[in-house]
């Protein structure tokens, strides 16, 4: 088995330091260096990373080369159909690999589902695809039952 396996990596690394086969068609490639995302994971908090989280903050953060120093340009823009864009910062993020953020907030009515986010980025327009969940019951109905109160004991 670990044989096989073996002589289809190498199989697969040989295809590739040969070149591409004719009759194989050609993806394009997007350019070094350039992301787009809704927000980012944290030391305590995974599964964030394009996965719009009501009722907390979410950022649009991308990485645009080309700016002053480690700077995305002035000129890069998030947009988004279902997003309405906030304060921007042109700057480098620490533990974050961007350069660019932009706060964002869920427009009024957007239904639970997946959606774009696009970063205009040196004239050209790079995107990803975040997800909306439905939002969780916030309050608690009236009549139902509280943890605690007693209102199941029999």
């Amino acid at each position: 088995m670990i044989r096989r396996v073996l002589a289809g990596v190498v199989a697969i690394g040989a295809a590739v330091l040969a070149g591409s086969s004719p009759g194989l068609a050609q993806q394009p490639q997007p350019d070094p260096g350039v992301t787009v995302q809704l927000n980012d994971d944290t030391a305590y908090e995974l599964g964030l990373v394009n996965k719009y989280v009501h009722g907390d903050s979410n950022v649009a953060l991308a990485q645009c080369p080309g700016g002053d120093g480690l700077k995305a340009p002035t000129s890069t823009t998030f947009s988004s159909p279902v997003l309405s864009i906030g304060k921007y910062d042109y700057g480098p993020l620490i533990g974050v690999p961007a350069n660019v953020s932009a706060d964002v907030e869920l427009k009024e009515g957007t239904a639970p589902g997946s959606y774009p986010l696009t970063v205009n980025c040196n004239g050209k327009s790079y995107a990803a695809t975040f997800s909306v969940p439905a939002r969780q019951v916030s309050a608690v109905p009236s009549g139902a039952a509280h943890a605690g109160d007693g209102s199941m004991a029999s």
